[in-house]
């Protein structure tokens, strides 16, 4: 299950779909509560506003998309994705790969200029290490000593259990985020897990699959529906796309005068309010609940 590092390597495109995928931007909810920006901008108690510096702009051919960077779960690969996108290497890219129920998958910056990014590789931050007093979940999906899964910083959080590291003695757990819809992971090539670069891929459904895989480093806040729309690759292609979509262009919301960039809020997931929000009886997989919500100014 590989991911390819240039867009026509036939040989390493080996990573597939789970069988029976269907796109799905987020679990349907009828009862959805629309919230504003004049909301967020009243309650900073039940909104947290998101960094510019860590606010990416996609601008595609089918929309925009607006992606919020987790830099302390894959700081590395963070921030060589900030560098390329202010290079202005990825603009004009080709999202080459698109599976339905799956993902997309670009940045393929070597199809653009035949020499890539021009930076190294990246080791693998599949996982990370979290200090539970220091970092801990802020929604707890089930007791808070079994969990393994909820929401930190309105980000999915997949988690080994606070109660195997107080038995081991452990100060942190092995956290990650699992590849649920609107999740930015990291293409790779082949069986080497350090070969990370450039390409990315946008979360079309859930691929447990690629859990601790791949490094997911950020999640779509705004544009899921423009991530579903993007032309899928025709069955028996393994998602190679004949005429793909753009990536016209990419920035960081920081690089922007204050006036013209979007601003972006997103609700606090420490909160009560924020917990009587979530009425799945039981224990359900965080991917199956619905995105924690944002709102956009500009």
């Amino acid at each position: 299950m590989k991911f390819a590092a240039f867009a026509l390597a036939a040989s390493a495109l080996a990573l597939t779909a789970t069988a029976d995928t269907t796109d799905s931007a987020a679990p349907a909810d009828e009862t959805a509560v629309t919230h504003t920006v004049e909301q967020a901008k009243a309650d900073p108690a039940q909104w947290r506003a998101v960094d510019p510096e860590q606010l990416f702009i996609f601008e595609t051919s089918k929309g925009r998309i607006l992606i919020e960077a987790f830099p302390e779960i894959a700081p590395k690969h963070v921030a060589q994705f900030s560098e390329i996108i202010r290079s202005g290497k990825y603009d004009g890219t080709k999202f080459h790969r698109v599976i339905k129920g799956f993902m997309a998958q670009g940045g393929d910056i070597f199809a653009m200029n035949g020499e890539g990014s021009g930076l190294p590789n990246i080791e693998a931050e599949f996982t990370y290490r979290r200090n539970p007093d220091e970092m801990p979940l802020d929604y707890a999906i089930g007791d808070r000593d079994l969990a393994e899964g909820g929401f930190i910083k309105g980000f999915p959080m997949a988690t080994r259990p606070l109660w195997l590291a107080q038995d081991l003695g452990n100060e942190t757990i092995e956290s990650w985020i699992p590849h649920c819809p609107g999740v930015v992971s990291t293409a790779r090539l082949g069986d080497d897990v350090n070969s990370a670069n450039s390409q990315f891929f946008l979360m079309r459904g859930y691929a447990e699959h690629l859990d601790k895989q791949y490094t997911a480093w950020g999640r779509v806040i705004e544009g899921q529906d423009v991530v579903m729309s993007i032309k899928k690759g025709p069955d028996g292609t393994d998602g190679v796309v004949r005429d793909p979509d753009t990536l016209v262009s990419a920035k960081v919301a920081a690089d922007l005068p204050a006036a013209e960039r979007p601003a972006a809020w997103v609700m606090r997931t420490d909160t009560d309010a924020f917990a009587a929000t979530i009425e799945d009886d039981g224990i359900p997989h965080v991917c199956s609940l619905p995105p924690v919500p944002a709102v956009v100014e500009n």
